[in-house]
Order: C-alpha cells, then sequence, then structure tokens
C-alpha cells in the first residue's frame, strides 16, 4: 500500500470510529454472530433487519442451537424477510459446522467457503471482522463508494467490472486492520456515498475522489442493464373443509422451497374467473356443485427482482368431506 492508499484507509477508519452505528454485531469478534448478521443482512436494510437478528440470535444463541433445531422453526422465524433460502442454507450450513468441523465455528476464509449458502462476500466479510483476515469485502455499497471514488467506468455487475472493483478495494485495504477497514467501507456506503443522495462534503475521502472532482458521483457505478422480469400467474385457492384449510408446501428447487402455501395452480396467462375456477375443477375432479364459491379477490401485484407474480385469491367451501388427491395437499385445523 503506497502512501496515498494509506491515507485513505487511515482516513475511512477515523471517521468510521467516530460516526459508526451502534449495532450489536459490532460488539463481538464470535464469528457465528458476524455470520447470522451478514446473511440476515443480504437483501435486507438494517433498520427492517435488526429485530430479526435480535431474536435469531435470542433462540439461537450458538451454531449447535441453530443445527438442532427444525427446518420449519428457522423458516418460521425468518418469516418477513424473504429469499427463504437464506435460511434454509443457514440451517444447512449449521448443520455442517456440527458434523465436519467438530461445532466449532470456522474464522478462516477458505473454510467459510465450504460452508452452504456462504460465498465471497460473506467469507470475507466474516474472515475480516472476526480474525482480522486480509481480504477485501465487496458489497453493494463497496461498489458505490469504490467505483466513484475511482471513476470506475465498467459496469460493477459485469465479470469484469466486478474483478476490477476487487482489486481497487484490495488496493486500499489496511491488511493489519482488515476488519475495522472493510466495515468502514460499507458503513460509508450505507450513511454517505448513498445512491441517489452522495452527501459528499461530508465525505472523508472527499479530496481523493475522482468522481466528486468531476462532479460526476451520480453516474456511478455503472451497472449493465437488468435482465427482463418473467411474468407468472398465480391461482391461490382457500379450500375450506369442516372447519380445516388445505395447505401443501412448496417443491424442491422453488426459491420457496418447503414454505406452506394455499391450494395453487399457475398459469400461463391472466384467467378470468371462470377459467380459473374450470381448471380448478379439472385439476382436482370436482364439479361446481361439490363446494361453494364464498369469493373471488381482486389481483395482486408482487415485484421481486427477476420475476413479476401477479396473484388472485378464491375462497371455496367443499361441501363434502372429500381429500384434495394427489396433489400434496393436506388439512389443517
Amino acid at each position: 500500500m503506497d502512501n496515498k492508499q494509506h491515507i485513505i484507509s487511515a482516513e475511512l477508519q477515523r471517521w468510521y470510529t467516530t460516526y459508526k452505528r451502534d449495532l450489536p454485531w459490532r460488539s463481538t469478534r464470535d464469528p457465528y454472530i458476524i455470520w447470522v448478521s451478514e446473511v440476515v443482512l443480504q437483501q435486507t436494510r438494517v433498520a427492517q433487519g435488526l429485530a430479526y437478528f435480535n431474536r435469531f440470535v435470542e433462540r439461537f444463541p450458538k451454531v449447535h442451537d441453530l443445527a438442532a433445531a427444525r427446518q420449519e422453526e428457522v423458516l418460521k422465524l425468518w418469516q418477513g424477510l424473504g429469499y427463504y433460502s437464506r435460511a434454509r442454507n443457514m440451517h444447512t450450513a449449521a448443520q455442517q459446522v456440527m458434523e465436519q468441523l467438530n461445532g466449532v465455528f470456522p474464522h478462516e476464509y477458505k473454510t467459510l467457503l465450504q460452508l452452504k449458502g456462504v460465498g465471497e462476500y460473506t467469507a470475507a466479510a466474516v474472515a475480516s471482522i472476526s480474525a482480522n483476515a486480509p481480504v477485501a469485502v465487496v458489497d453493494g455499497n463497496v461498489d458505490r463508494v469504490i467505483s466513484r471514488l475511482f471513476c470506475m467506468e465498467e459496469p460493477v455487475n459485469s465479470t469484469s467490472g466486478k474483478k476490477k472493483v476487487k482489486q481497487l478495494a484490495e488496493s486500499i485495504l489496511d491488511k493489519h486492520h482488515a476488519g475495522n477497514h472493510n466495515q468502514a467501507v460499507m458503513e460509508l456506503g450505507a450513511l454517505i456515498c448513498t445512491p441517489k443522495n452522495p452527501d459528499c462534503t461530508a465525505c472523508p475521502l472527499e479530496r481523493f475522489c475522482q468522481s466528486r472532482a468531476e462532479n460526476r458521483a451520480l453516474d456511478f457505478p455503472v451497472k449493465q442493464k437488468k435482465v427482463k422480469q418473467r411474468k407468472r400467474f398465480f391461482q391461490y385457492f382457500f379450500v375450506q373443509a369442516q372447519g380445516q384449510v388445505f395447505l401443501g408446501k412448496r417443491p424442491p428447487g422453488d426459491i420457496w422451497e418447503g414454505l406452506y402455501q394455499l391450494v395453487l395452480l399457475e398459469t400461463d396467462k391472466k384467467p378470468d374467473a371462470g377459467t380459473a375456477l374450470m381448471e380448478f375443477n379439472r385439476t382436482f375432479n370436482l364439479s361446481p356443485d361439490e363446494y361453494t364459491l364464498l369469493s373471488a379477490e381482486k389481483e395482486y401485484k408482487h415485484v421481486l427482482s427477476h420475476q413479476v407474480i401477479f396473484a388472485t385469491f378464491y375462497a371455496l367451501q367443499l361441501d363434502a368431506d372429500r381429500p384434495l388427491e394427489g396433489h400434496g395437499y393436506e388439512k389443517f385445523q
């Protein structure tokens, strides 16, 4: 690290020491607790994730507590955070630690990468924060800080751009205080170098920042166009019989794998109510005189990163006590 790069890191860490948010995972070097915080905060704002983190570590304070839990309990505690594969991967990773690592949660970068769901970002964060491993962390906040600091024209979501961000982040890393440095860069992106309204006058790196000098901060980071979103049409049926409701689990390989849902028919395009009910009758070998239609709700739209869900809900009362045979649905009180 040359003198300029040393000064950049020193300024970052000085700023971080003064202005960092008081968050519970910053008062520990326990790699398990740091790992939990990193996974919870992926795709989640701190304001939303903090309560989930607190509940999670209260229920699972040690890795063996998480490993011993039923997956349904882990998913229930995760409910509302979305991206449920994160919770399933955490549960599997905890079991890996118990079975393969003698119950000791690792702090070594390469070992962390062997755990289910742990990628380069999470491994770098846990290893550097818990053990000062000299590896730079790269997330969305770091993409933004680095690309603005160096006026990086390559798209940060391209293969070459990702490689360059990593190289530039490594170039300013204080390898003797890697954990503090990495947290400082991420905190700067979260509090000062924000996407739309960066507070450049309050930034400790203002005098080093190329995009500030050129008045181009909002031009960065450069990104490739997003993949076109896929449209999906879900017809949900709230089916009751003798005071019980039919529910089923999402199948393996689905992003909501293992989660319970109402009776679902997915269609290629939006059907009208009559067509949806005809498909329901055909799928479950029912005739219209075997149930009462209680309500048909309006369509709801739910936007995800790679798909848009259009969901319509129907409430039905079965007049006879019969199963929805062969489709994996069971009755629940």
